[in-house]
């Protein structure tokens, strides 16, 4: 199974958003199945089979998530980190300010969904191949 130094060293590869579909067909070989990102301090639940989980250490101090959710500011943010204008700490600290409390990565159907400190859905899309 993986460890979190692989998934480190995978994740070492992503300079901006641009870089995450490559990202997920690393953590794809590696047999991780799903993930779930927690804005709040950056670290990370990692799924494999057979009820395999392991679990990164916080990335940062924590943040504090906004309760109000701003959709329309946060799908701006995205369109940037996806196009390569900003790092992932810049991504984290805007999500926080939209009210993204996490993420959840299904590597199996390809699908990247954010939610909010409530657990609604506040974008769900696809990653590219």
């Amino acid at each position: 199974m993986f460890t979190v130094e692989q998934i480190i060293a995978a994740h070492s590869k992503v300079k901006s958003g641009s870089d995450f579909p490559a990202y997920i067909k690393d953590l794809k070989k590696l047999g991780v199945l799903n993930y779930e990102a927690f804005v709040t301090d950056g670290h990370t639940n990692y799924f494999g089979e057979n009820d395999y989980e392991v679990s990164s250490n916080p990335k940062y101090e924590a943040l504090n998530i906004s309760m109000i959710s701003n959709i329309e500011q946060f799908k701006s943010d995205i369109k940037a980190h996806q196009q390569g204008k900003t790092n992932y700490q810049t991504f984290c600290n805007d999500c926080a300010k939209s009210g993204v409390e996490k993420w959840i990565v299904d590597i199996q159907k390809m699908t990247c969904t954010y939610y909010d400190k409530v657990g609604n859905m506040l974008l769900a899309e696809q990653i590219p191949n």
